[in-house]
């Protein structure tokens, strides 16, 4: 590995093929939820409800082996790769079908497959009764198979493959009451928005191909140094291009929100703690060719700082359960991609552990409200849920605070950590800009709980609310649980467990002349990341707490064109709505009618001179020898004429 490759991304683990041991059966990680998936939907009649044992054993089998594969990492640290079979070979090109085992992917296939399980069991309770219940829980296997191939993968290729079937999943899922025309219109507008990222992906990969004379991982991270400052800038940008499809950020983000169309603990598997991920796990996974172009992470920075900001701002100004969550996923996400820009790369990771614990438990909340208020979304229809739902209640205090910043639950050690490493590393805009960020979720995360548990009931006597039944409940407390510990468990200043399981992957950033943006130290930016949630979670608490707020949505504080844009969402939907649907339509019928009145018409006008020409040429041909001879006799006069002209 070269030199600046090697400070940059601090990765000293040794590369070792891997085919003893439970790494040697980490092919089966995979493995198993794609059976259980083809199990599922080839049975789905004769299994009936009992599916759902099948697809909840199979997440829970992969979760164990993952748990094994872990141990095995934490005891014995390397980079494994477990060869398994030659994919294609064609002339120079080989593509192997290998798995690429490190801290990284560990922590990747922990998250993946416990907070997957634990959604699976939730699934239970809140999909019972539903007619095509158990084909739901085929479709869970295969998200998670997906994802495990993504994760898994050893070159860009294998990756890719794990890439597409998440997407393909993820239609499948939030299209899955597609007999609805705004959910199957929801899954086309995520699978066609993600479609645009491919296409980037698959460009970088093609130039990473052309680059290095190779797709896999590690040999693309082994030479990362030493490619030309422009190449690394336009692969870095290529790949971005994919991640900002995926991780749902500026300006591909449209497509998320409106997937909260689907089952909620779909909306808790892709938007919390898998499929939006992905564009992040690449990005960590590349950092040592990010690297190689502190142009483009400065890109991936502000793009990260600004997709922060702007989706707090629309969430403040939302008022369905889950859209609030949804853009709070896009902020959170912001925060993520923030950190790759600016070079905290394990604090990216970091947060995005403590994201999977908190907004899974969120959105799983939101289902268990949903579920006790007869599908009701409109969170000015609620209120009052605190006595009627104790455990929801409870759990989403501790949700709530963690991901507004409250020390010492998880969201405030990962936030805080990239606040502070984009201070520390000279990126001070970014830096204020993650702060105002971190206010706002403070403040819509507190609107969210106060309208939806606090206060009086405002959802009247058709509705009776009740707590749901402990399928639901038990994977609520279990994520309770992991917001309110994982965050101190896993942190401690740079030395926490997180922090040196991940050093030999994605080690510090040294070398490359970061210099603090001002005096501050950590001692006072810290108390900073304390205060901006107490004034976010404050200034909620006097808007709407302590303000009459029986009037529904009129009795919201802020009113006039900037909250209209706020809850318009920036019309960036109707920007596209202009852009792509209606000038492109027009620009799509135009070319049709060149298409078919001159390109085919064209075609049409020789075809039918050539009609013309051929009947004209028909009638000459009578079949009366007379004809022939007085056809030859005008001939022969013609040409004596013309003989006797050109002798004159």
């Amino acid at each position: 590995m070269s030199l600046l490759a090697a400070e940059a991304s601090g990765i000293t683990n040794e590369v070792v093929d891997a085919t003893s041991g439970v790494i040697g059966l980490a092919w089966l990680i995979p493995v198993i939820p794609l059976l259980g998936f083809v199990a599922v939907l080839l049975a789905t009649r004769a299994l009936g409800d009992r599916a759902a044992l099948i697809s909840i054993g199979a997440a829970v089998l992969s979760f164990l082996l993952s748990v094994g594969v872990a141990v095995q990492v934490l005891a014995e640290p390397a980079t494994y790769v477990r060869p398994l079979w030659t994919w294609m070979e064609v002339g120079g090109f080989s593509v192997a079908f290998d798995l690429l085992i490190d801290q990284l992917t560990v922590v990747m296939l922990l998250v993946v497959t416990g907070v997957g399980a634990l959604i699976h069991i939730y699934s239970v309770g809140y999909m019972h009764g539903d007619t095509r219940y158990p084909r739901f829980f085929a479709y869970l296997n295969l998200f998670l198979a997906s994802m495990l191939i993504l994760v898994l993968g050893e070159n860009l290729l294998v990756l890719f493959l794990g890439w597409e079937l998440v997407g393909l999943s993820s239609y499948l899922l939030i299209g899955f009451w597609f007999e609805r025309s705004a959910y199957a219109s929801a899954a086309k507008k995520a699978f066609i928005t993600n479609r645009v990222g491919d296409v980037s992906f698959m460009v970088g990969m093609f130039l990473a191909f052309a680059t290095f004379g190779t797709l896999e991982i590690l040999g693309i991270v082994e030479d990362a140094g030493g490619v030309a400052s422009g190449t690394a800038f336009a692969l870095v940008l290529l790949f971005l291009g994919g991640a900002v499809a995926k991780s749902a950020q500026i300006p591909l983000h449209v497509w998320l929100p409106d997937a909260m169309a689907g089952p909620t603990p779909v909306s808790a598997l892709i938007h919390a703690a898998t499929m939006v991920t992905a564009g992040v796990y690449l990005l960590v996974r590349l950092s040592p060719l990010l690297v190689a172009s502190i142009e483009a992470m400065e890109v991936i920075a502000w793009i990260g700082a600004l997709t922060a900001l702007m989706a707090a701002l629309i969430a403040i100004r939302q008022d369905d359960i889950k859209k609030i969550l949804a853009y709070s996923t896009v902020s959170q996400l912001g925060f993520m991609v923030l950190a790759v820009g600016v070079g905290a790369f394990r604090e990216s990771i970091f947060h995005l552990v403590t994201h999977a614990f908190f907004k899974g438990l969120l959105f799983l909340v939101a289902g268990s409200v949903m579920h006790a208020m007869a599908n009701r979304t409109d969170i000015w229809r609620m209120g009052g849920l605190r006595k009627a739902m104790p455990v929801t209640f409870w759990t989403a205090l501790i949700g709530t605070a963690a991901i507004a910043g409250v020390p010492p639950l998880a969201g405030f050690f990962s936030k805080d950590q990239i606040l502070t490493e984009a201070y520390f590393h000279g990126y001070g805009s970014i830096w204020i800009i993650g702060l105002i960020a971190a206010i706002l979720t403070a403040f819509y995360m507190s609107r969210w709980f106060i309208l939806i548990f606090l206060g009086e009931p405002r959802y009247g006597d058709d509705v009776h609310p009740h707590e749901s039944p402990r399928s639901m409940t038990v994977p609520l407390i279990v994520l309770a649980a992991l917001s309110a510990v994982g965050g101190a468990a896993l942190n401690a200043v740079h030395t926490g467990p997180l922090y040196t399981f991940l050093e030999p992957t994605v080690g510090p950033i040294d070398g490359l002349g970061y210099e603090p943006y001002g005096p501050l130290e950590e001692a006072v930016l810290i108390p900073l990341a304390i205060v901006a949630a107490a004034v976010g979670i404050l200034a909620a608490y006097l808007a709407y707490a302590r303000r009459d707020v029986s009037m529904g949505s009129l009795a919201e504080p802020v009113k006039g064109p900037v909250a209209e844009l706020m809850e318009r969402k920036f019309f960036v939907d109707e920007a596209y709505e202009a852009v792509f649907t209606r000038f492109g339509g027009q620009v799509g019928r135009f070319l049709a009618w060149v298409d078919t009145r001159v390109i085919d018409g064209a075609v049409h006008g020789v075809g039918a001179v050539t009609i013309i020409v051929g009947r004209a040429g028909r009638r000459a041909q009578s079949g009366l020898v007379r004809g022939y001879v007085g056809v030859t006799l005008l001939g022969a006069i013609a040409l004596v004429v013309v003989l006797l002209v050109q002798v004159r």
